[in-house]
């Protein structure tokens, strides 16, 4: 009997044990885990109070780095301002040699606090995601490109009448990835830079001169020696010719109804306004020339004949 109440009781207090055991193993364990934690802790504040002089010299070079930035930017736009007509291309340069300057405080102030491995991984990191973002963005990369390019050409500037891609009007505006030019409608064209640098530009305002061509034609009874002599000399005396320059007569073909020509001369012109009103022009003096100089500038005309004589199979009879 007393065997059995022994072992009873050795059972229990077995039982007992293996039942407190894992509270005081949590317990230790969260012990351990606290003093580790507050050691971390610990040794990041002495890291911290050590590299406080560090820290320092990092936070001032970030701010020297930032303020030079500012000055580089507008240096550079100082510099370029008579080189480079347009505004956008200029702050863009500023801009860029403002942001070299910061990334180079950036990296002397993670060298200031040895953080050399680190600098090392956003160099290798930048040059993947530099290849990544290039592919992922070709066509506005290209468009912005080509807008740097425009902005360095003397061909185009903002203020000349251009012509392309079927679109022709004043040039407004050259941004780093579009053309804005307005039509004579009033209307704005935006054309990508891209399609500028691919496609045939015609720049009316790159010479200070045009060639302007008038078409006519008189009837076939006129004297065409008298019609050309009496041409030349009303548009010659409208539009002073230059050095080099003539007012220039060709008959072109036996029309219709007429004896079709046309006349070229030059005159001062930039813009296609000012080509139509020397076009208006000259309409104008040929049409009252040619009316006081009875020169007749036909309709056309449709000849009409009946050959054919009407044929009755009888005579009409009045009743």
């Amino acid at each position: 009997m007393y065997y059995y109440y022994f072992e009873s009781m050795i059972t229990f207090l077995q039982t007992k044990q293996t039942t407190e055991n894992p509270a005081k193993e949590q317990a230790a364990e969260l012990k351990d885990s606290g003093e580790l934690i507050w050691d971390q802790l610990a040794g990041w504040y002495n890291d911290f109070i050590s590299h406080l002089p560090n820290i320092g010299i990092a936070i001032i070079v970030l701010v020297v780095s930032y303020y030079v930035s500012r000055y580089v930017d507008r240096g550079i736009q100082r510099l370029m301002q008579n080189k480079v007509s347009q505004a956008s291309v200029r702050r863009l340069a500023g801009k860029a040699m403002a942001i070299v300057v910061v990334i180079g405080g950036i990296f002397i102030a993670m060298s200031v606090l040895d953080l050399n491995d680190v600098v090392q991984g956003i160099i290798a990191g930048a040059g993947i995601s530099g290849l990544v973002i290039g592919l992922a963005l070709q066509g506005t990369m290209s468009n912005v490109l080509s807008g740097i390019i425009l902005s360095f050409r003397e061909q185009v500037k903002v203020g000349d009448w251009i012509e392309t891609t079927d679109f022709a009007g004043e040039v407004m505006e050259i941004q780093l990835d579009k053309f804005i030019i307005k039509q004579a409608d009033n209307n704005l064209v935006i054309i990508p830079n891209k399609t500028i640098i691919e496609n045939p530009l015609k720049n009316y305002s790159l010479t200070p001169r045009m060639r302007i061509v008038v078409g006519c034609g008189v009837g076939y009874s006129m004297d065409l020696d008298l019609v050309k002599k009496l041409t030349v000399d009303t548009i010659a005396e409208k539009f002073p010719q230059n050095d080099n320059e003539e007012v220039e007569f060709f008959y072109q073909e036996f029309g219709g109804s007429s004896i079709n020509f046309i006349v070229r001369f030059w005159t001062d012109a930039q813009k296609n306004k000012e080509n139509l009103h020397a076009q208006s022009e000259a309409i104008l003096a040929i049409k009252k020339v040619f009316d006081k100089n009875d020169i007749n500038i036909p309709f056309p005309i449709r000849t009409l004949e009946f050959n054919n004589k009407l044929q009755m199979d009888q005579p009409y009879k009045e009743d």
